[in-house]
């Protein structure tokens, strides 16, 4: 399985022949080496509907046929553009042929802004625990620290987790790092930093408060192997 990230909280896998985002927030993100009309992918998977993470998602979707996997309310949105959508809810899990999904809780806000200024409603925002060749990768979204972090540690054995250090709207690094200590996971990568002023930190001193788990701090466009 290949890896890699994009900036902001957007991460590609590339597993069995197939390609997944997550959270595509392309265009507005300065911080990607992506450009929305050269991505391929056959899934999307959103953590929840905030336009920093539902991104460009529909111009992907439409562009590609690709899959749409969401939380149901904002999967149920979505489909109104004509998009394929599998709406999903916390806890639930479904096998396709690219992976097994299944959505974890988080503890943030879940909205979409339309460009006349409507305000749709998401549904719950979640994290994704993502499994294929005997691999599970889990990427948190948006959340703060919560104690169940323990417990989705304890029934998963996670090979990398993709944990929020921005602050401000999610965890700090503080907070991150003792959510990596709950979940154990064998790697620890931190996203949703630095792409707006709010969300300003500096990775490396977030990896020095990680115990117990290897940290990469990757570069927009970095690929790693599990």
């Amino acid at each position: 399985m290949k890896i890699s990230y994009h900036g902001h909280s957007v991460v590609k896998i590339m597993t069995g022949g197939k390609t997944i985002l997550i959270d595509p927030f392309i265009n507005g993100n300065k911080l990607t080496d992506l450009r929305a009309d050269k991505e391929k992918p056959d899934a999307i998977l959103l953590t929840h509907a905030h336009n920093d993470h539902v991104g460009d998602t529909v111009e992907i979707a439409k562009e590609n046929d690709s899959m749409v996997v969401a939380p149901v309310e904002l999967a149920n949105y979505l489909g109104t553009f004509g998009l394929e959508t599998v709406g999903m809810n916390l806890g639930g899990s479904k096998e396709f042929d690219f992976g097994t999904v299944k959505y974890t809780k988080a503890f943030h806000s879940s909205s979409y802004t339309t460009d006349d200024g409507d305000v749709i409603y998401g549904g719950m925002p979640a994290g994704i625990l993502f499994k294929a060749e005997g691999k599970t990768v889990y990427h948190a979204g948006d959340t703060e620290l919560f104690g169940d972090m323990e417990l989705i540690g304890k029934r998963n054995d996670i090979d990398v987790a993709f944990l929020p250090i921005g602050d401000f709207f999610t965890m700090g690094p503080d907070d991150a790092a003792y959510a990596a200590e709950l979940l154990k996971a064998k790697l620890v990568v931190p996203i949703h930093y630095n792409t707006f002023p709010p969300i300003k930190q500096d990775p490396e001193q977030f990896r020095k408060l990680v115990k117990g788990s290897d940290v990469k701090v990757l570069a927009a466009g970095e690929l790693f192997e599990i």
